[in-house]
């Protein structure tokens, strides 16, 4: 019979998802290359050990940014609004506020800085944005507009986005007016 061995965490360690929204953080200040184990330690006022109990490697790590932002950033995202019960219109509104205020497309530069560097992360990156594009003119076409209108539309509100995180939208105080009058425009018949 084996005997399998299990470690307790360390009551002060950081969470696997925090290692990952300290990653997204320093991608977003460094590029990849800033993603280094003892500098993110340090910001955590923790030892590197705290990394290692959650990932091998650096490469590791960055599969998992990768993953996060692919199926916590958009596919849960995407989840969430195909459930919404409401008007389509509403649908849109709803799911542009719930981008900037969970700051789901916050990592979009990043990643495609990134992905000019790592062929895995342009096929991720594609492939992501892809169903962001895909699921926006969706969402437009069950508001009422033409399959090339939808595209199109759908395409404005997820570069929009993109640009609304990455410049600090949410920072602003004035935030969920600026979305508002964004989707009134993106909606206009």
């Amino acid at each position: 019979m084996s005997e399998t061995v299990t470690r307790a965490s360390p009551k002060n360690a950081a969470t696997k998802k925090d290692w990952i929204l300290l990653a997204y953080k320093v991608l977003n200040e460094g590029g990849v290359s800033a993603i280094k184990v003892v500098p993110m330690a340090k910001r955590l006022n923790l030892t590197s050990g705290s990394f290692y109990w959650h990932f091998k490697n650096v490469r590791e790590l960055l599969d998992e940014v990768l993953r996060y932002w692919e199926q916590e950033l958009t596919d849960k995202v995407i989840a969430q609004a195909k459930t919404f019960g409401g008007p389509p219109e509403d649908r849109i509104l709803l799911l542009m506020k719930k981008v900037i205020e969970e700051d789901a497309a916050l990592p979009d530069h990043a990643v495609s800085v990134w992905a000019n560097t790592d062929e895995k992360v342009k096929e991720s990156y594609q492939r992501t944005i892809g169903k962001r594009f895909q699921f926006a003119a969706w969402m437009f076409e069950q508001a009422g507009f033409s399959k090339e209108e939808a595209k199109a539309r759908g395409r404005l509100m997820v570069t929009s986005l993109m640009g609304d995180s990455s410049t600090g939208l949410k920072a602003q105080g004035d935030w969920e007016k600026v979305i508002e009058r964004e989707h009134a425009i993106l909606v206009r018949k």
